[in-house]
């Protein structure tokens, strides 16, 4: 979270006023600002006094849409607050809750003060306390908040629909986090250095304790809210961690007493149908719940037991982005021609590969989505089921019961399939049925982890699969990578980028047209990280009678890139750096993704 500092306007030579916001009064600082002509302050004004309203004035002024003079477009609530903060000589601030400590936040003054005089702390500091407020000449409680806080206010201006939420929200966790604590009595956690505190409690938080239900409903609704794709719950020594992976990256969102933690875990795993008792080895679950626009979002859970107590990771799969339709995964028009005629055969072997969280599960879920038509049977063995999709049978395999990736194929091929998916294939069992499968007529689906497409290949050889059953049954190998694309609203051109620098790096592949390469910057709506959201990077390889006939018992890696190439494949640093061409991420983002071109 980081304050904007003001800027210097026409207003801010005048006199401070004291006091509310008065409407009238900021329509007019507003023209006299240049901000709005006159012609748009009586008309707005002229339109405000016909209905009466408690709203913030800023937030009336936004919804009646007032252009800006100077290009004609609408003024939004933050541009109105930005334009307040300067006026009022206060830096502005967008809140951004990944960043307030909600514990000091609730310590620094009661809930009915902060909404008595529309204030949030933001941030707490030995020396200062950061206080937003959408009311910046109204000052009367500075003097208290000092003298109790023992600190300085500085004030920052924040929109006062951010103010309002943030407040309801903030104080309400803090309130939860600390009945749960006192009905929990202590630190209840397994650790291996447990402190034994003579004279305390030993009661043991109850996982349906309402303030424990609070908290993890909180929790799920904050995640969708920041667009996290996993959800870390760690049991430290002192403490528990939450952080939320958002675009790739882990940030923390919480810091939570061991036993507030604890009984949250356990809430989770009764959810989950997990064994609650069981704290000894790792488990696995899974919850369907809603976003707060009403859509249904899987979760997959997955615990582990630790020094400090029982961790877990939750894993998001939001429909807007785990099943897309394959135009908006991001393959490049030629890339998309030639997958589409690779997932329309009528048997073979498919395999996409990449490492953890490389987006392979998202590529897959939405190729086989648009072959499951209704003349089609989709069937899948998975380790574990990812996401529930209600056009495929998914099978999900169970080790303990002797059910693995081979026997759940066994048993497919008589269910009268017509394409297959395979989770992963991990040894030659796996490896030789899925073969078995595409020899019979069926079109198999899977994932291995190699580093790029052509050594798919000499990984099944090593696997023990034969040259010539791979170039009997395999159609083709998609490798892909994910990078962080640039936030649109921040992102600045990047002259230290060139054509012949680009061309440097994806030697002897040349970089021809225009170059837009564009840098992060960082503002309020990326969290000052200049990256909002996440691209694919696709390496193709259709298997050709040329690379048929490279595939011998001792196949040369080189040769085998270099016939794909020849075939069309593009390597992920080439696409990788084409992107970089369009603006759309950064050299240093596909530099760290892809594998070197050898």
């Amino acid at each position: 979270m980081s304050a904007v500092p003001a800027s210097t306007t026409a207003g801010r030579s005048a006199p401070q006023p004291e006091g509310p916001l008065q409407l009238r009064a900021v329509i007019e600082w507003l023209a006299r600002d240049g901000v709005i002509s006159p012609t748009e302050a009586q008309r707005t004004i002229a339109r405000c006094a016909q209905a009466e309203s408690r709203q913030h004035p800023l937030v009336r002024l936004a919804n009646v849409a007032m252009t800006r003079e100077s290009d004609g477009k609408p003024l939004d609530l933050e541009a109105l607050t930005q334009w307040l903060a300067a006026r009022a000589g206060l830096a502005y601030l967008r809140i951004d809750p990944l960043k307030v400590d909600v514990g000091k936040v609730a310590d620094t003054m009661s809930a009915a003060y902060a909404e008595r005089h529309k204030v949030l702390p933001v941030q707490v500091t030995p020396a200062e306390v950061v206080v937003a407020t959408a009311e910046p000449f109204l000052t009367d409680w500075i003097a208290e908040v000092e003298r109790q806080s023992r600190r300085s206010v500085r004030r920052v201006v924040a929109n006062p629909t951010d103010i309002q939420r943030y407040t309801a929200e903030f104080f309400a966790l803090a309130k939860s986090v600390r009945a749960a604590q006192k009905a929990g009595g202590g630190n209840n956690a397994a650790s291996f250095e447990q402190l034994v505190e003579l004279g305390k409690s030993n009661k043991q938080l109850d996982a349906n304790d309402q303030s424990v239900v609070q908290v993890v409903d909180w929790l799920w609704q904050y995640a969708f809210d920041q667009r996290a794709s996993d959800i870390h719950l760690e049991p430290r020594r002192e403490q528990g961690v939450i952080r939320f992976r958002i675009d790739g990256v882990l940030h923390p969102a919480y810091q939570m007493p061991l036993g507030v933690m604890s009984a949250m875990v356990a809430r989770i795993k009764l959810l989950g149908r997990m064994d609650v008792v069981e704290k000894r080895r790792p488990l696995d679950g899974r919850i369907k719940t809603r976003n707060q626009r009403g859509d249904e979002v899987e979760m997959r859970l997955s615990t582990l037991p630790t020094a400090f107590g029982e961790k877990m990771v939750m894993r998001i799969f939001d429909p807007d982005t785990a099943v897309k339709d394959l135009d908006a995964l991001g393959f490049p028009p030629q890339d998309a021609h030639r997958w589409e005629q690779l997932v329309t055969r009528p048997h073979g072997i498919v395999l996409v590969t990449g490492p953890t969280g490389s987006g392979k599960t998202t590529t897959l879920y939405s190729t086989l989505k648009r072959v499951a038509t209704e003349e089609v049977n989709v069937s899948t063995v998975e380790d574990p089921i990812e996401m529930i999709e209600p056009s495929f049978n998914q099978t999900q395999v169970q080790p303990q019961l002797d059910f693995g990736f081979t026997e759940g194929l066994r048993a497919l091929m008589r269910q009268d399939p017509d394409v297959i998916m395979v989770g992963e294939i991990r040894d030659l069992d796996t490896a030789e049925m899925a073969v078995q499968a595409a020899l019979t007529g069926h079109l198999v689906f899977s994932t291995l982890h190699t580093n790029d497409a052509p050594s798919a290949t000499t990984r099944l050889m090593e696997l023990g699969v034969p040259a010539y059953l791979i170039n009997a049954t395999l159609l083709g190998v998609l490798a892909q990578r994910l990078v962080r694309t640039l936030c649109p609203l921040c992102k600045q051109p990047d002259g230290s980028v060139t054509r012949e620098q680009l061309g440097e790096v994806v030697a002897p592949w040349k970089i021809t047209g225009h170059v837009s390469a564009y840098k992060p910057v960082g503002c309020v709506d990326c969290r000052m990280t200049g990256f909002r959201g996440r691209m694919g990077l696709y390496e193709l390889l259709s298997v050709s009678e040329s690379f048929k006939g490279l595939l011998n018992k001792a196949p040369s890696i080189d040769a085998l890139r270099r016939q794909g190439m020849a075939d069309g494949m593009r390597p992920l640093r080439l696409a990788g750096v084409l992107r970089v061409a369009e603006g759309l991420t950064t050299l240093d983002e596909v530099l760290s993704a892809t594998p070197p071109l050898e």
